[in-house]
């Protein structure tokens, strides 16, 4: 099952930063650098209880069609002790970021009023009404392909006590002809 978290595709509202030495897009708007922050901050619960299998940004077109999916597939390994050697795990992040950064190039270029969209993928669903962070997400109602899409990978990463592989989604091409 999947939750959202959306937004309006505007020309500009991401710049090039420096974090941790690695170039990255941040949002511009403060609002918008909130609701980003938030919703991974709100996810976090959910990934370390091991209930998130995936999670999307997925840009639409506006008859709300889906042109293309980031999706960030990860697992975190439950049985893991506390003792997380945080270097192992920052090299493996920081390169996960520049792959990431890197990315662009194979994204198609994506139309001036698209939206997107955060979508997460649930092992099992949160249970509304115990926790203010499952009552942030909604059940969603995005359209489907009907073709199994092309996949793109872009990186893969194994630091325990978390493995994470990134790949980009687009319609098959029989699907994007129609």
């Amino acid at each position: 099952m999947g939750f959202i978290l959306l937004f309006v595709c505007a020309k500009g509202a991401f710049e090039r930063r420096r974090y941790r030495n690695v170039v990255i897009q941040r949002a511009r708007h403060p609002q918008l650098r909130y609701y980003i922050h938030a919703t991974v901050t709100g996810l976090l619960p959910f990934v370390q209880k091991g209930m998130v299998e995936r999670v999307a940004v997925v840009f639409f077109n506006a008859d709300n069609v889906p042109l293309e999916k980031f999706v960030f597939k990860l697992a975190v390994n439950q049985a893991y002790g506390s003792e997380v050697e945080e270097v192992d795990l920052e090299i493996s992040l920081r390169s996960f970021l520049i792959k990431l950064s890197n990315s662009e190039s194979l994204s198609k270029g994506l139309p001036p009023d698209c939206r997107w969209e955060i979508t997460a993928y649930f092992r099992s669903l949160p249970e509304t009404g115990t926790s203010k962070e499952a009552e942030l997400w909604i059940p969603t109602d995005t359209k489907q392909w009907q073709q199994p899409p092309l996949i793109t990978p872009i990186k893969s990463m194994s630091s325990e006590p978390l493995c994470l592989q990134l790949y980009l989604e687009h319609p098959s091409l029989s699907e994007s002809l129609l």
